[in-house]
């Protein structure tokens, strides 16, 4: 299974098209550390010119003047530091740009996938924790392909080619040198994995906090209404001190990394120094040799003081990658059909539905009912009766555990989501809009429409008055969510939309709900006109919403317990009569 694979395999492979990418920009960086490696050796071949002068190395092929041999060391010394920076240019462009492109892509792809996740494996999230994974997590894994990668590939280059160099130069002091890098690596594994479990518990920590700031401040109405701002902050001073604390945790294990290192450092490069001086004293090795080994010793060792910091974004990003994947393997709950709704003509059928949320009692039971095409139908019924939970699985966000809905006769298991989403408006309690103007928030419903026909929505909603008072009419921006406007105002937006998406199918989840008299008696006149010659199912606690409607069924903990117009059940002298009493104060004759 995808999850239990390591999370370097799993992101190589979720980036396997950009595989000439990788390539490349690898064989930049080993080409830059490789150039980069070679002025020691110039160093101490321009040492060897200075002492052996015709008896030089340079010498042995056809260069005897030593006036030549350094011409020569500076012609060389211009071309590799031309090649190192151009392969240093090449690797910052190719890596750097790969980290914003994987960024970007892996960010898409999370979003993408959580868009297809059925509805109820959102109720098990926060929507702090989901925004500090496409956010935070995702950030992790550019900040390590834009240095780390590199750093890695660099280090290896260096190993590989200082110790070839060294072994060819002076075995004995080449051993002494390699002596603390195999200690070296095998501590940095260790600290790898045992760093690992502290940066798993700071994500943790981060995703609580950010889960915790997010809902405070979409709160931030009612925490003030409550007086409750120093609790809350009391709250976040935890939430940030448990984040702090994870930190601190990995921070202590990840300072004493280099520390450590730099003692088995001391111990190569002395010992490198000392015993090399010893056999350049005794003739026994060159002093050009000699400055080659001192120096080069210092490039092979140095950058292992960087490799804690190195493991330490490394592993960072490990532990974000694992959370970004294995929310993009993530299985969809809900798998679509492949037939497409044409002709649409509105009849809906639900049969024997049975439906449950996890943990719950059982929410509906073996439900039959059908809503004849260009019908209106309203759904009444006390809170927790079930009456949201048959839009829902109307809408496909979930589906029952027995039974099935049709639309004209289909399944809606056989359809494609977006041709079954697409025959439904939905107006819901809870009204969404989105940051950007008027115009912007209606033509949500059908993105093509033109201004004609997006002012007409906004008339059949009656927005066309409170729009025109606006600052900049259609233009105006309406903020975050629609705050700059009251409630009745944003939900005739939201009227408005469905009214521009022209679906064969209108659903009302409780839209006039929160809204006072005056408003509400607009939107019915609103629901009026575009509930002709199209499917309704209309939900409401005010009945006086759905007492037009050509059926009402009244639903009582899961089942059915009345269905009638209105003038029907108030004579039953059933639920519906009693909520109609509480309602008005009276029963209708």
């Amino acid at each position: 299974m995808e999850k239990g694979r390591h999370p370097l395999r799993r992101l190589l492979s979720h980036l396997k098209h950009h595989q000439l990418t990788v390539i490349l920009a690898s064989i930049c960086s080993i080409l830059n550390k490789f150039w980069d490696l070679a002025p020691p050796i110039l160093i101490g071949m321009a040492i060897d010119v200075v002492v052996q002068r015709e008896d030089s190395f340079l010498s042995n092929y056809g260069y005897p003047d030593p006036h030549n041999q350094f011409l020569i060391l500076v012609g060389v010394t211009v071309i590799i530091w031309v090649l190192e920076s151009l392969f240093e240019y090449w690797w910052g462009i190719l890596w750097r740009n790969l980290a914003q492109t994987a960024q970007h892509e892996l960010r898409m792809d999370a979003y993408d996938h959580i868009q297809n996740l059925e509805m109820q494996w959102f109720s098990g999230q926060s929507t702090g924790g989901l925004m500090s994974i496409l956010n935070d997590d995702v950030n992790q894994l550019e900040r390590f392909l834009d240095q780390g990668a590199n750093d890695l590939l660099q280090l290896a280059t260096t190993i590989t080619v200082v110790g070839t160099i060294m072994f060819i130069l002076a075995p004995e002091v080449a051993l002494l040198a390699v002596i603390p890098v195999p200690i070296i690596v095998i501590g940095s594994f260790v600290f790898q994995r045992r760093i690992g479990v502290r940066y798993k518990k700071v994500r943790e920590e981060v995703s609580e906090l950010n889960s915790l700031l997010n809902n405070n401040l979409q709160g931030i109405t009612t925490i003030k209404s409550f007086t409750a701002e120093s609790r809350e902050s009391e709250r976040v001073n935890i939430a940030s001190g448990s984040y702090r604390d994870a930190n601190r945790d990995a921070i202590r294990l990840s300072a004493s990394f280099v520390p450590l290192i730099r003692m088995a450092i001391l111990f190569a490069f002395t010992a490198n120094m000392l015993v090399g001086g010893w056999m350049a004293l005794d003739g026994e090795l060159e002093v050009g040799a000699y400055a080659i080994i001192v120096f080069i010793t210092q490039r092979l060792l140095w950058p292992l003081t960087r490799l804690g910091q190195t493991f330490d974004l490394y592993q960072r990003a490990m532990a974000s990658t694992t959370r970004v994947l294995d929310l993009v393997d993530t299985e969809i709950g809900i798998v679509e059909g492949e037939e497409e709704l044409t002709n649409v003509l509105g009849e809906i059928t639900f049969n024997d539905i049975t439906f449950t949320y996890p943990g719950r009692e059982s929410v509906l039971n073996e439900i039959n009912f059908e809503i004849p095409a260009g019908s209106t139908v309203g759904l009444v019924g006390s809170t927790g009766s079930g009456k949201t939970t048959l839009t829902r699985l109307l809408m496909r966000f979930h589906d029952p555990l027995s039974g099935n809905v049709a639309i004209d006769g289909i399944n809606i298991r056989d359809l494609k989501l977006e041709s079954l989403r697409s025959s439904i408006a939905l107006v819901s309690q809870n009204t969404t809009l989105f940051p950007g103007s008027v115009k912007e928030n209606i033509s949500y419903g059908n993105p093509e429409a033109n201004f004609e026909q997006i002012e007409y929505a906004a008339g059949i909603a009656e927005a066309t008055n409170f729009i025109s008072e606006l600052p900049k009419g259609m233009e105006t921006n309406i903020g975050e969510d629609g705050h700059k406007l009251s409630g009745g105002q944003r939900q005739r937006l939201a009227i408005a939309r469905a009214v521009l998406k022209d679906a064969p199918i209108l659903v009302l989840d409780e839209a006039t709900s929160n809204v006072d008299n005056e408003t509400e008696a607009a939107l019915q006149r609103s629901i009026e006109k575009i509930s002709v010659d199209r499917t309704t199912l209309i939900i409401a606690h005010r009945l006086s919403t759905v007492r037009h409607a050509d059926r009402i069924i009244v639903l009582d903990s899961g089942d059915i317990s009345e269905v009638g117009t209105h003038n029907e059940l108030i004579k039953n002298n059933g639920i519906y009569s009693r909520l109609w009493a509480v309602q008005t104060g009276e029963v209708e004759k």
